[in-house]
């Protein structure tokens, strides 16, 4: 470790901002440009083998990898005395550090950040790299504003290396109270390691405390080897998407835990509405169809792209780190979401009577027949319904899946949401019972395909009704099972 401050013709040191086991770290100023940078400085005598390697394969893995969320290496110099590493500042410290000022995080903000290394990692895959010390100090945040959770950015390659699935390390590399099992106890392993890691991770954000922390070693390793199931704290509640992928990262047995394929598909990270260029404009574009249908008078339609656009704009919001940019793109989201709101409500408040006049004040033949078919149940959910006589089961969730439509009519959309989750999940059972080719199946399916989407639009409109309650209310602590 460097004893005293090092020099850079270029570079002015400031003050040192976190030290390793053979590096220390400072924050920078170019002399011309008067950017800031973070050097990671190494005293070449105090470098063993091991150490040499480490560096070298940082410097190399760091010139290739570069990633909105992976640490930036700018450039590398030595001199007699030194090697220095120049990276990119991030000004937000260390995750680590976040929780401790915090003591747990709620889950809206647990996901961002998750989503954020899952973006990180599924690179890190392509590129065929393992970590291999993934733990809350090796991830930095970068604040764009006051505003809002700070970008996470995976910092220290250190450790890491190029491993393709299936290969397989024997040298004990991380950190212990987020390694692995598979790497203390058998001392072989494979890239999934980096997902035990990810658990651990998330377990210490929601929870403020990894679910292996020990005040030894000793300690440690007797936990360890106990091989006792890891508990979620009954205290907390947490979503149970959340739950779920807490409960597959942290498997002991590497074959048991999820697949890095099935990490990147599960719905607590959503990565296909993550924040990206692409899917800026896919928002744009879904709500300016939306817009053109609600010209028309197709609310229906109108309604279902206003839903899909806010699904890609509310994480991108959510990620927004300039206070500049994030405001005006919560301007517009509200009046996307007022909007879709607007026809949600009118199904229930516009319901016309036996009474009314055949041309409705101010609505339109088709307006009323869309308020008449929202009302009533739909024709596939009538023949589905007479096929069920001889199965109690289906009978019972197709009326559970009748109501969370009225719920959701009557603007109670988290009661709406919560049952259409229990129906599709008693439904999909029973999907897979029935003969293929019946048509009972078929309408099954179709049910569910339609119930699928009402649910996914129920969390679009809410997920950009809690992002604004957050918003206008900073100090509240949300603990949102929505996405």
């Amino acid at each position: 470790m460097t004893t005293r401050r090092p020099s850079i013709t270029e570079y002015q040191m400031l003050e040192r901002i976190g030290s390793g086991s053979y590096a220390t770290v400072f924050r920078a100023m170019h002399k011309v440009t008067k950017e800031i940078y973070a050097i990671k400085c190494v005293e070449k005598a105090s470098l063993s083998k091991t150490a040499v390697d480490n560096i070298i394969t940082e410097i190399s893995l760091l010139k290739k990898l570069k990633h909105r969320h992976i640490v930036e290496m700018k450039d590398f110099l030595w001199d007699e005395r030194c090697i220095y590493i120049v990276m990119e500042y991030c000004n937000g410290g260390s995750l680590s550090a976040y929780i401790r000022q915090r003591q747990k995080l709620s889950e809206t903000t647990c996901r961002i950040f998750l989503r954020q290394l899952a973006l990180a990692l599924r690179y890190m895959r392509e590129n065929e790299v393992s970590h291999f010390d993934l733990k809350p100090q090796n991830l930095l945040l970068m604040r764009g504003g006051s505003e809002g959770a700070p970008m996470l950015k995976v910092a220290d390659f250190g450790f890491a290396q190029h491993l393709k699935l299936g290969q397989e390390n024997t040298s004990i590399k991380g950190s212990p109270l987020y390694m692995a099992p598979e790497i203390l106890l058998k001392h072989c392993y494979d890239p999934t390691a980096d997902l035990w890691s990810i658990g651990v991770i998330l377990y210490e954000c929601l929870f403020g405390r990894a679910p292996y922390s020990s005040k030894t070693l000793q300690e440690l390793l007797d936990k360890i080897r106990s091989e006792k199931r890891i508990e979620i704290p009954k205290a907390h509640r947490i979503s149970p998407e959340g739950e779920d992928l807490l409960c597959r990262l942290l498997q002991r047995s590497p074959k048991d835990r999820i697949t890095f394929e099935e990490f990147f598909k599960h719905p607590f990270l959503d990565l296909k509405h993550a924040p990206s260029e692409q899917n800026l404009e896919k928002a744009i574009e879904l709500i300016n169809e939306a817009i053109e249908l609600d010209k028309k008078q197709e609310y229906d339609a109108a309604y279902g792209k206003y839903c899909k656009g806010l699904q890609f704009f509310v994480p991108i919001i959510q990620a927004e780190t300039d206070p500049d940019k994030k405001k005006v793109l919560r301007q517009r989201v509200q009046t996307y979401l007022n909007r879709a709101e607007e026809i949600k409500h009118s199904f229930q408040q516009e319901v016309p009577s036996k009474a009314s006049s055949s041309k409705p004040l101010n609505r339109t033949a088709s307006r009323v027949q869309q308020i008449q078919r929202a009302l009533q149940p739909s024709e596939l959910y009538q023949q589905l319904t007479a096929l069920a006589s001889s199965s109690p089961e289906l009978k019972s969730a197709l009326e559970i899946g009748r109501q969370a439509e009225l719920y959701a009519l009557e603007n109670k959309l988290d009661v709406a949401l919560e049952s259409l989750k229990t129906v599709l999940g008693a439904l999909m059972p029973l999907l897979a019972e029935e003969p293929r080719g019946s048509k009972r199946r078929d309408l099954l399916h179709q049910q569910i395909v339609c119930w699928m989407e009402e649910a996914e639009h129920i969390k679009s409109v809410r997920s950009a009704q809690i992002l604004e309650e957050m918003e206008n209310s900073p100090a509240a602590n949300y603990n949102c099972c929505l996405q």
